[in-house]
């Protein structure tokens, strides 16, 4: 079972929400909070696997919330659901750790796969979000393109590969399939890429995949 923590101070959206995952038999909502503070507090009594984080919410609100997960839970996957695309959002919960960044108004179809693909190991953008920010990495400036080629040129040949994979937003079991390699040791490279690069998370390491043009490559 995924187990997952929804964190909303909108009781109405919560049920809805909580109902759309619970269609689905591999998907458990271990719990609910209201704001942010009380989120970490029960993501420390229910250990989730996916937490859901609002980003507006009182008492904490989710991206500072992501932050304290990151500290308190660190094995858990945190995806913002929220009304709010702006690119300012996105980044600043990446730099929080957020694996994942759904908008409210998706289709529900769309909420089981996100918690499926960050349970896995994998990141999960909203379509609309992950193509705005393709474009603007695919046609950014040259020199961002030629400083993220230098980092990645850090990594070993295996890396590079399982970062090309994770930039095409492969979870590790898809990952150790396409490269014929143990689940355990993609995790392990992910874990070495991560460290490698200075990165936090999938998100940003997939990011800059796209920024070094590995994606177009793999």
């Amino acid at each position: 079972m995924i187990r997952v923590l929804l964190a909303d101070d909108d009781a109405v959206l919560r049920v809805g929400v909580a109902a759309i995952l619970g269609s689905d038999r591999e998907i458990e909502v271990v719990a609910e909070a209201g704001d942010g503070a009380q989120a970490v507090e029960l993501a420390r009594l229910h250990r989730p696997d996916v937490v859901l984080l609002d980003i507006r919410m009182p008492t904490m609100d989710g991206l500072h919330a992501a932050a304290e997960l990151r500290r308190a839970v660190p094995e858990a996957a945190v995806v913002m659901l929220t009304t709010f695309d702006e690119d300012d959002y996105v980044t600043r919960a990446m730099d929080e750790g957020a694996v994942g960044f759904l908008l409210k108004a998706a289709d529900p179809r769309e909420l089981i796969i996100a918690v499926r693909a960050v349970a896995g190991g994998a990141a999960y953008l909203s379509p609309r979000i992950a193509y705005r920010m393709i474009t603007r990495f695919r046609t950014g400036q040259p020199a961002r393109r030629r400083t993220a080629a230098e980092r990645v040129a850090v990594l070993t040949p295996r890396e590079t590969e399982v970062l090309g994979l994770v930039g095409r937003g492969l979870a590790n079991q898809a990952v150790a399939t396409r490269l014929h390699l143990s689940e355990g040791t993609v995790k392990a490279h992910v874990s070495a890429i991560l460290t490698r690069l200075g990165v936090r998370n999938r998100v940003q390491a997939a990011i800059l995949a796209y920024e070094a043009g590995l994606v177009e490559d793999v």
